[in-house]
């Protein structure tokens, strides 16, 4: 039972780890200026001693954990060997692509639900997102009344949203189920049936990525100037072919950060699939639940380092690919 005297400890403690962070800066940046502005007479001392704590943190925050998790990555460590673990070299990395990573299911198979759940997200996230963004960048009586309404899934936090949906998708009350029952069909089984559950996941992920996609490309689509499509229509283009060449090439720099992001959520989501996933289906997991069964419930955390770099390494390699042979982070004007 939470009481006052469990929250005033709690406060008295994120109030001392803030003191001593406030103090740490202090004594980091007094450092530098003695070194950098009094001593050395360094011209450029002033951006060190503003990136200085920014980079403390990340070194701390970022940087250590990488490393101590590819080091956890070549032991065995799990629950049985906790407190020494051995060094098995790449063991791990093998097994991610040669065992079970869940109770059954493979890595590949489980990578392959997880690019079908990225590619039907983004496509639904950027078909949406541009389509409502192109409906709200034209004159309209309450433009920031329904842009307010559009956004809500976005601003409303994701936990509760996902519990919510899961709610709607219960077989004996969920609102998709006494719909179906009114026009005469019979109800699904939404958290029981694989299918009909990777179905809810992607509809509930679609609901909650679309605000961020239309924000996003409406801002695209506000920056370029109404003179370039006034000199389409002189020349006799119709609405397609001003779609395809002035908004498409113009909104590209905007588009392609907007799907690298996306992609990169919708991969590594984690809420939505683990949440509407009650019954624990391994037909609805994907790499990031995986990684989750594998670290806290299997309690195979060598196994999981080595899955987590994996995962990593196919984040990476998407973005160069689609950076690199894509081109399109170049700008319309560029060759």
């Amino acid at each position: 039972m939470i009481t006052s005297e469990v929250i005033l400890k709690s406060l008295g403690e994120v109030g001392t780890t803030v003191l001593l962070i406030f103090i740490g800066t202090v004594l980091v940046e007094a450092l530098l200026y003695l070194i950098l502005m009094k001593w050395l007479k360094y011209k450029y001392a002033l951006p060190f001693m503003l990136l200085a704590p920014a980079a403390i943190g990340l070194i701390a925050l970022v940087i250590y954990p990488l490393i101590w998790e590819l080091r956890l990555s070549f032991t065995n460590m799990s629950l049985k060997a906790f407190r020494d673990p051995a060094f098995i070299g790449i063991k791990n990395y093998v097994r991610v692509f040669t065992e079970p990573v869940l109770k059954q299911k493979m890595f590949f198979p489980l990578l392959g639900q997880t690019i079908l759940w990225t590619v039907i997200n983004i496509t639904f996230h950027v078909g949406g997102g541009l389509g409502l963004a192109m409906l709200l960048n034209r004159k309209m009586r309450g433009k920031g009344i329904y842009r307010a309404i559009i956004i809500l899934p976005w601003a409303v936090p994701q936990v509760i949203a996902v519990l919510a949906w899961r709610g709607e998708f219960n077989f004996a009350y969920g609102y998709f189920n006494i719909i179906l029952t009114k026009l005469g069909l019979p109800g699904v089984q939404w958290l029981a049936d694989p299918v009909a559950n990777f179905a809810a996941m992607c509809m509930t992920n679609i609901w909650l990525g679309i605000p961020f996609m239309m924000v996003t490309l409406l801002g695209g689509l506000q920056s370029i100037s109404s003179e370039f499509y006034e000199a389409a229509e002189m020349d006799g283009a119709n609405a397609w072919q001003q779609f395809r060449n002035i908004t498409l090439p113009l909104i590209q720099p905007v588009l392609t950060p907007a799907i690298l992001l996306g992609t990169f959520w919708t991969f590594n989501n984690f809420n939505v699939p683990f949440f509407i996933n009650q019954n624990e289906l391994e037909s609805s997991d994907i790499l990031v639940t995986g990684l989750f069964r594998a670290a806290f419930q299997y309690n195979r955390y060598g196994f999981s380092a080595a899955f987590a770099f994996v995962i990593f390494a196919l984040l990476l390699l998407f973005t160069i690919f689609y950076m690199r042979y894509t081109r399109s982070l170049k700008g319309a004007y560029e060759s």
